[in-house]
């Protein structure tokens, strides 16, 4: 199983992109760094700068059909810059048209509202997002991972760093599940 890991160029909040990406690798699956530029990816530790990573593939220059899941990695100025991003947001629109899994934690649902991909779905969010999400037609709960199953594909959602424990066993869970079709 390939599963993208959407970020931009600047912004990505560290924890948010390593640990997921710890956890599906120690799955067994091959996690990619897309981003909107190819070179590096420079995460932060909220505010302060952090390590740099390699970015694996661009987007628009590596089909969405490559990937079977999704992970769209928090911070606040890595969805604040997707959602500006045309191709971002299309690429990540196509994960949801496709059926395939996604999961967003912190600000991510923000790239989620842009691609109008909310509607009618149930998750949580860092809490400043829930008028947003509200606003773009979905249901907001604080909550420290919620899985919504309504069709076409699922979406897993997290509040903050704190929840990342439950975000990657929920992950891992689902991802798994849809791997093995149960």
């Amino acid at each position: 199983m390939r599963v993208a890991f959407l970020t931009a160029p600047a912004g990505v909040e560290q924890s948010e992109l390593e640990q997921p990406w710890k956890a599906v690798l120690n799955a067994g699956w091959e996690p990619r760094l897309v981003s909107t530029r190819p070179g590096e990816v420079q995460a932060f530790q909220h505010l302060e700068k952090a390590d740099t990573y390699p970015v694996d593939d661009v987007v628009g220059q590596t089909p969405a059909d490559e990937y079977d899941a999704l992970v769209l990695p928090g911070g606040l100025a890595n969805p604040d810059a997707l959602r500006r991003e045309a191709r971002a947001v299309a690429f990540a629109r196509h994960f949801f048209d496709a059926g395939r899994t996604i999961a967003a934690i912190c600000h991510a649902p923000w790239t989620l509202v842009e691609a109008d991909v909310v509607r009618g779905r149930t998750l949580t969010s860092w809490p400043s997002l829930a008028t947003d999400i509200r606003n773009a037609g979905g249901t907001w709960v604080d909550e420290r991972v919620h899985v919504c199953r309504a069709a076409p594909g699922t979406l897993i959602t997290s509040r903050r760093p704190d929840d990342l424990d439950a975000f990657c066993a929920t992950l891992v869970r689902e991802l798994g599940a849809q791997e093995f079709g149960t």
